[in-house]
């Protein structure tokens, strides 16, 4: 490798040296939060006391509370800086995008079916 080379892959290397990647405790609030959103979940179902749209919305809601306790503590996705917020807004468009690809090929599938069947 040549000096310039390494210089610029130090270079590369040395921008992140700053940044908190999370520390044991956010792994370990996280992990504590997703069991605790996976445990009442299954709890719900095993119990079976309650009716199947509560049990079916206590599942949807919790499920979206623990996609945001997983893009906090372990994604460490935040609005508090710059670059959080480009992070953020750079995997909400991805999300986006793959919902898009993933909807409209399961409508094309079911469109090219239903024109097959008839």
């Amino acid at each position: 490798m040549s000096h310039s080379e390494t210089h610029a892959l130090a270079q590369m290397q040395s921008q992140h040296h700053d940044q908190s990647h999370g520390s044991v405790k956010t792994y370990l609030i996280g992990f504590v939060l997703s069991v605790i959103l996976t445990a009442i979940p299954f709890w719900m179902v095993m119990e079976g006391d309650f009716s199947k749209v509560t049990t079916l919305w206590s599942i949807v809601t919790l499920a979206i509370v623990q996609i945001w306790v997983h893009l906090k503590y372990f994604l460490h996705l935040n609005f508090t800086t710059d670059e959080g917020k480009a992070n953020t807004f750079t995997f909400l468009f991805s999300a986006l995008i793959i919902v898009m690809v993933v909807g409209l090929s399961v409508w094309i599938i079911y469109e090219s079916n239903a024109m097959m069947m008839y």
